[in-house]
């Protein structure tokens, strides 16, 4: 097979190479699957440096999210969930790769009429964004949810899940491109957070200048937010996109009654998996209803293995919007 394997650390994306490496051998509990595309994340930018909280043994295969199709089913189980030629979805160590070995539990099927482009960039933040808002949040008809970076993978997940219960969207971002791909997707709202003052703009869009229920931050603007978030507000930590951990002004926490929540979505599976099985069931609704259409990058395609740096390279510079994914062709179709 092709992959992106990482033999030692490197300093950028552009140092990233394409090598034939043999075919991946599945142990009896696991499928054998040919992927078709490969989603980016930024954390795949952090732990080809090295500098990610999870860091496999030399030598590994970067990437983590895919979508392809099952060539075989595991040797060591009778009734098997998925058989050759489904199409499937999901996550594990070793995405930049024709092919993958992988477990039952890190599989879904891929929804009626979603190609494998929209569907590589479901498994990670489709679920974050809804364990978020709902799980965490109890995001309700009337809320005032501000999503930043809302034209952000997690954040086009989350526009479309809080209008689905009925929220008002105040998103931020830091171009105007971005605001209207935010909008395109349903936010009702688009204000650029570069500009001074955008929280007093956030909270003129709410009903007496309450400011927002809910904020959705995978940046890492606590603090900011603060200023714009409602009496009982909750803020919803995500991640730090922009590089820094916060320290936040505990008194503006106390004042104003705000709950500062957390999401590991990574720890659902292990910590509560059958919460896992109800968000899921949550977002296939939504899919089966229309209501959440997937959220890959168009303005430019990657094809090939070969492109995973420039792709990278662009998610790293925020130049993009979206899910960043790439095409991944199979043998006959070409070689890179």
């Amino acid at each position: 097979m092709r992959a992106i394997q990482i033999k030692e650390y490197v300093k950028g994306p552009q140092e990233l190479t394409v090598s034939n490496l043999p075919d991946p051998e599945p142990s009896p509990s696991q499928y054998l699957v040919a992927i078709h595309a490969a989603a980016t994340n930024f954390f795949d930018l952090l732990q080809i440096r090295g500098k990610y909280q999870h860091q496999p043994p030399f030598p590994w295969i970067s990437g983590s999210e895919f979508a392809g199709v099952v060539r075989s089913t595991p040797s060591g189980n009778s009734s098997p969930l998925y058989k050759a030629g489904d199409r499937v979805f999901g996550a594990l160590q070793g995405a930049y790769a024709t092919h993958i070995c992988v477990e039952e539990d890190r599989l879904r099927p891929i929804p009626p009429g979603w190609t494998f482009l929209d569907a590589a960039g479901l498994m990670i933040t489709a679920p974050t964004s809804y364990a978020a808002l709902v799980t965490r949040a109890g995001v309700k008809e009337g809320d005032y949810v501000l999503i930043h970076a809302a034209a952000g993978g997690v954040g086009l997940a989350a526009v479309q899940i809080a209008k689905y219960f009925g929220a008002k969207v105040i998103a931020t971002a830091g171009s105007a491109r971005k605001l209207d791909v935010a909008k395109s997707f349903g936010a009702d709202h688009g204000i650029d957070y570069n500009q001074k003052g955008w929280e007093d703009k956030v909270k003129r869009l709410t009903p007496r200048g309450r400011g927002v229920d809910i904020v959705f931050d995978p940046v890492g603007m606590v603090n900011t937010s603060l200023k714009c978030t409602a009496w009982n507000g909750r803020i919803l930590i995500i991640g730090f996109a922009a590089g820094d951990i916060e320290k936040v002004a505990m008194n503006k926490v106390l004042l104003k009654n705000v709950s500062l929540v957390g999401l590991h979505w990574g720890r659902f599976l292990v910590e509560e998996p059958q919460v896992t099985e109800q968000i899921w069931s949550g977002l296939f609704k939504l899919m089966q209803e229309g209501k959440f259409k997937g959220t890959a990058y168009t303005d430019k395609d990657f094809v090939g293995l070969a492109s995973v740096p420039e792709a990278l390279g662009m998610l790293g510079r925020r130049d993009s919007w979206g899910k960043v994914v790439i095409t991944v062709p199979q043998d006959g179709q070409s070689k890179l």
